[in-house]
């Protein structure tokens, strides 16, 4: 593909409401294939992935993703120049054919929220990821017929309040699991062997088409910062599309043989916690935990491995952002209820006071300020979108209370008056803040045995 012939002109879509319920059948059809038949091998796979209609709805995950560019630079933008449905003809012969070949990818380091620690990230072409995300699109139905309800990350339909309701039932139910096994993975991602990972893939796929582009993809390598391109024979980059399905199919060996093991396994990718009973239970959980991820080539984090007892006046433990313990009800007409509550972790805190700092920095004192308020709200929005689910009240409050404060110092800054100035700009002087939202009223306290979607009627109840 000559990204140097351009067309000059925008395209439109080229994924229609009929191609996409396409898509979605094909899915429903495999799906529903590999449901019935737990011990059927799919053979013939290969031809539905450079179908146009699965290349087009590719083509429309990757493009409404955005995404930086890869290796050769090349943005989702510029491919909108050059023509979707041109690049998509090209990668459709290319698969037919047999000559596509993966590029590496291109290695970034992002900083960890709330920490001083970087994650790699492998990015691949725009091109690469259409046809990781047509991959992905026939092959995903195939292992989420046999995934196990303890994983709970990177899966349709499902999310990490799911996850985290499982937390909330389990310590509430009967007698209770308060004793956790906290842990993750050790360097999943980079850590998965191939052979191994192409092994778990061959208990439900065969088509040897299919397989050489997954090794393809695997092997293709990662081009670091001085411009070499690094091969490894283990890991999923991560960052590919396809990354986190092949992720889990290896890890579904996990699932697959706790079902023997003694308490309750919540895996949201690599993260992991095991509710039990007893602290001997939850012993015991740790030794079969890690004999099972030795036998995959993989080990526990040790940093993050503990065991924590749930119970009122102790520590909690952290989990998906959100800091869990167990409490007792604060009114005295709930005073005798005790319940696992959760609210943002100390690094999810930290995190959204960080961004919060970074949009109104000094470095932007030439903006608009109707935009430095735009852009806090989208933040504000989308985190509290996420931790309004748990018991957040104080937290929701502290951090809009922090970006008020950050916006009263950013309008002083710019006016070159004190901060007294920016907070009576703010707080006494406008109506509404300057358009800055709030978080108030917004919370929803997670009820064990309920679904976590669930929204209070006007009597303040949860509709059952």
């Amino acid at each position: 593909m000559r990204f140097a012939e351009r067309t000059g002109g925008r395209v439109p879509k080229v994924a229609s409401t009929v191609e996409k319920d396409q898509v979605q059948a094909l899915q429903r059809t495999l799906y529903r294939a590999a449901k019935a038949d737990p011990e059927r091998r799919f053979h013939a796979l290969y031809d539905k992935v450079h179908r146009r209609d699965v290349l087009e709805r590719a083509w429309e995950l990757v493009r409404r993703n955005r995404g930086a560019a890869g290796i050769d630079q090349v943005t989702v933008a510029e491919v909108e120049q050059y023509g979707a449905s041109r690049l998509l003809d090209e990668l459709a012969v290319g698969l037919k054919a047999g000559s596509y070949r993966p590029g590496p990818s291109r290695r970034v380091l992002i900083p960890k929220p709330g920490s001083s620690e970087r994650r790699g990230l492998s990015i691949p072409t725009v091109a690469d990821r259409i046809v990781q995300s047509a991959l992905k699109l026939v092959i995903e139905p195939v292992f989420e017929a046999d995934f196990l309800p303890c994983s709970f990350g990177f899966r349709p339909k499902r999310t990490t309040h799911d996850a985290l309701q499982v937390l909330v039932d389990e310590a509430w139910r009967g007698s209770g699991r308060r004793w956790v096994l906290e842990t993750d993975i050790a360097s999943c991602f980079d850590a998965i062997p191939h052979q191994q990972l192409m092994l778990a893939v061959q208990e439900r796929v065969v088509d040897r088409h299919v397989l050489k582009l997954i090794r393809g993809m695997l092997r293709a390598g990662v081009m670091q910062s001085d411009g070499t391109v690094r091969h490894s024979v283990t890991g999923t980059p991560q960052g590919g599309v396809i990354s986190p399905l092949l992720a889990n199919v290896y890890l579904h060996r996990v699932d697959r043989a706790w079902k023997a093991a003694d308490g309750v396994l919540v895996r949201y990718a690599d993260d992991l916690v095991v509710m039990c009973r007893s602290e001997g239970e939850a012993e015991r959980a740790l030794v079969v935990l890690r004999s099972l991820l030795a036998d995959l080539g993989l080990q526990l984090k040790a940093a993050k491995t503990r065991i924590v007892h749930l119970r009122e006046g102790a520590g909690g433990l952290d989990f998906l952002g959100f800091h869990h313990r167990w409490v007792r009800g604060e009114s005295p007409k709930h005073r005798h209820v005790m319940f696992l509550a959760r609210w943002p972790s100390r690094k999810a805190m930290q995190h959204a006071r960080d961004r919060i700092r970074e949009i109104t920095g000094r470095r932007r004192l030439l903006l608009p300020v109707a935009q430095i308020v735009q852009e806090l709200n989208q933040f504000l929005r989308g985190w509290a979108g996420y931790f309004r689910y748990g018991n957040s009240t104080r937290q929701l409050a502290m951090i809009r209370l922090y970006a008020v404060d950050r916006l009263a110092r950013f309008i002083a800054k710019r006016h070159k008056r004190s901060w007294r100035y920016g907070w009576k700009a703010v707080v006494h002087l406008s109506p509404n803040y300057m358009g800055l939202v709030s978080l108030h009223g917004i919370v929803v306290a997670p009820r064990p045995n309920r679904p976590w979607r669930e929204k209070p009627n006007a009597a303040g109840e949860r509709r059952r």
